[in-house]
């Protein structure tokens, strides 16, 4: 079986944006949310909510401490990109302030190939973050010893929403906030304990919403794969293997069994 993928691609010289880092306060975190839902389509941002590595950018006495890692990107002209930053770096003094034109791939520092930590971690959706949300995560982070917590916040909309829900097999399109909320271990035993964690602080922040983004899903069972294709969704992607990988040869994924033959 083949399979096609056909892109679109749009010039783009460079983008104004990179890291920044903010103190986290519940302020901070449901300021820095409240300016990715305010700004215009070319800007993309990441708040990742978390104690603060020992980075030489970073001064020291914060190391530990939680810091938002915001990583934007403004897909638009340099002078825009100024003032659609703006907001973000006005949320307090920044710890380290990273933005600049560049081009893309500059934003991501070089992988260690030897660096594979360990993580409990669990990905949903949500409606909002204000002000006791934030604090929640802010209490939840604080509450953890594990040597790297994290909630990352990712603001959707725009563009995505304007596509029909029906249209592809990417379904949530009227969520508006992904959320990631990761605890890493070093050692086999301490697995459970934050795992228990994880699901705490996922229980403390649903809103109602049992949707998943299937890239972000670990092996959660079939339960999980559903709420990633939920509805009609779930039934377009079973009829469509059933056409074309009647037998399941292609399994090994976050699977989407074939509609059983007499269904289809």
């Amino acid at each position: 079986m083949a399979t096609r993928f056909q892109y679109r691609l749009h010039a783009l010289d460079g983008i104004y944006g990179g890291m920044l880092i903010l103190p986290a306060t519940s302020e901070t975190v449901a300021g820095f949310i409240a300016a990715a839902e305010a700004a215009p389509d070319e800007l993309s941002t990441i708040a990742n909510v978390m104690n603060c590595p020992p980075m030489p950018f970073v001064p020291e006495e914060h190391h530990g401490s939680l810091v938002i890692m915001g990583m934007l990107a403004f897909a638009g002209s340099m002078d825009s990109g100024e003032e659609a930053l703006a907001p973000f770096r006005a949320l307090a003094t920044p710890l380290a302030d990273m933005l600049k034109p560049m081009p893309y791939p500059e934003m991501f520092p070089p992988e260690d190939p030897d660096y594979r930590p360990a993580a409990a971690a669990l990905t949903m959706l949500m409606e909002h973050v204000d002000l006791g949300v934030a604090g929640t995560i802010m209490e939840h982070l604080e509450g953890s010893d594990a040597s790297v917590r994290v909630a990352q916040l990712r603001v959707l909309g725009a563009a995505m929403a304007r596509v029909p829900t029906d249209a592809t097999a990417y379904a949530h399109r009227q969520s508006r906030i992904m959320v990631n909320v990761a605890a890493f271990y070093e050692e086999a035993e301490d697995r459970v304990a934050r795992e228990a964690w994880v699901a705490d602080f996922a229980a403390a922040l649903n809103q109602g919403d049992d949707g998943a983004y299937v890239n972000f899903l670990a092996d959660e069972g079939p339960e999980r794969i559903r709420a990633a294709y939920p509805g009609p969704t779930w039934d377009r992607q079973t009829s469509i293997k059933a056409r074309y990988d009647p037998t399941n040869l292609f399994r090994l994924n976050q699977n989407v069994p074939p509609l059983p033959a007499e269904v289809a």
